[in-house]
């Protein structure tokens, strides 16, 4: 481009040359013609070269103290994003209030953001998100951390529409009976979900010869339906997932805690201040909802039809399993939910 502009302005500048014609031989406006002459006659051949189209003025620019604030709390928390940070913001009284994508666009032109994670990039699979509080849970177990003798295994429990961590629970092992305590816990909190999705790990599975635990028949007795993530296919359970992604970066290079008591004290206090808000959409801290149900306080009788669900065939190569049990054959009373 540059080439293209000198040599308009070496045939303008030759005795007796049509300038006009030379415009429409360079298919450019007369204006745009004599507007390179000028900036060659003041600047020479650096007056060629393409300038920044930023404009003079940009009122609507976030003022420099709030770029500061808000890439010091990055600091502070450095796995937080836009939504998460704006929170906060508004807390310490920041005004004007920057918008979440804002807050993101501050954090990408400072390159606090890792690409590795593709923030702003397109994704390759199709995101969902169930309408409602407790219209769906994600449940799953994370990797543990050593702990005194043994290993601390972090149960976490995330509700899919607000991604509100319901349970974050330091566990000796993964259990059926350590599970179905906690779950008691929140069912008495927050309600029942209207389904859980699960991975095929224990103590939920799902083998196709074996398709209930005592874990899913006692869930499928409350009327809670359960879902299975395909196998080797962890971006069904991904909300979950991410949320393991920050435990890890957060609590992965952490020294080993001695016993569980001291991983519990740390995960309530890093679940209450990684929520502000109830992050990330910023609506109130009882955004997780109840549900209109509550835990029972015993079964009893069949199971209810309405939990109920027709299973799958399975494929062919008997790798994708169903991903949805039906309800366990009818049972007769049953001892205390608890």
């Amino acid at each position: 481009m540059t080439e293209q502009r000198a040599e308009f302005v070496a045939l303008a500048q030759q005795p007796g040359a049509n300038r006009r014609a030379l415009c429409r031989a360079f298919r450019i406006a007369p204006a745009t013609g004599y507007k390179w002459l000028q900036r060659y006659a003041a600047e020479g051949p650096a007056g060629l070269q393409d300038r920044s189209r930023r404009p003079h003025r940009s009122p609507a620019q976030t003022v420099p103290a709030i770029e500061r604030a808000v890439l010091a709390l990055r600091a502070q928390h450095p796995t937080w994003g836009g939504r998460k940070l704006r929170v906060l913001l508004a807390r310490q009284g920041v005004q004007p209030l920057p918008a979440a994508s804002t807050i993101t666009a501050i954090l990408r032109r400072h390159d606090r953001l890792d690409p590795a994670q593709g923030a702003g990039q397109p994704r390759a699979w199709q995101r969902f998100e169930h309408p409602y509080p407790n219209a769906l849970w994600q449940m799953d177990f994370k990797a543990g951390w050593p702990c005194g003798p043994g290993r601390c295994h972090p149960l976490t429990i995330l509700d899919d529409h607000s991604r509100y961590a319901l349970g974050l629970v330091a566990c000796p092992n993964q259990r059926t009976a350590t599970v179905r305590a906690h779950l008691v816990t929140a069912f008495q909190r927050y309600g029942l979900p209207d389904r859980l999705l699960v991975d095929n790990g224990s103590p939920w599975g799902n083998h196709p010869a074996h398709p209930y635990t005592p874990l899913t028949v006692w869930l499928r007795r409350l009327g809670i339906a359960i879902s299975h993530s395909r196998p080797d296919h962890p971006q069904t359970l991904s909300k979950d997932e991410r949320f393991h992604g920050t435990l890890q970066r957060d609590f992965g290079r952490q020294p080993p805690r001695p016993d569980l008591a001291s991983w519990q004290t740390a995960f309530d206090a890093w679940r209450h201040e990684d929520q502000p808000g109830a992050a990330p959409r910023g609506a109130g801290p009882g955004r997780a909802g109840q549900s209109l149900s509550r835990q029972p306080a015993a079964l009893s009788g069949p199971v209810a039809a309405a939990a109920l669900r027709a299973r799958r065939p399975a494929p062919a190569r008997g790798r994708g399993w169903p991903g949805v049990l039906p309800g366990p054959p009818a049972a007769g009373p049953a001892g205390p939910a608890g």
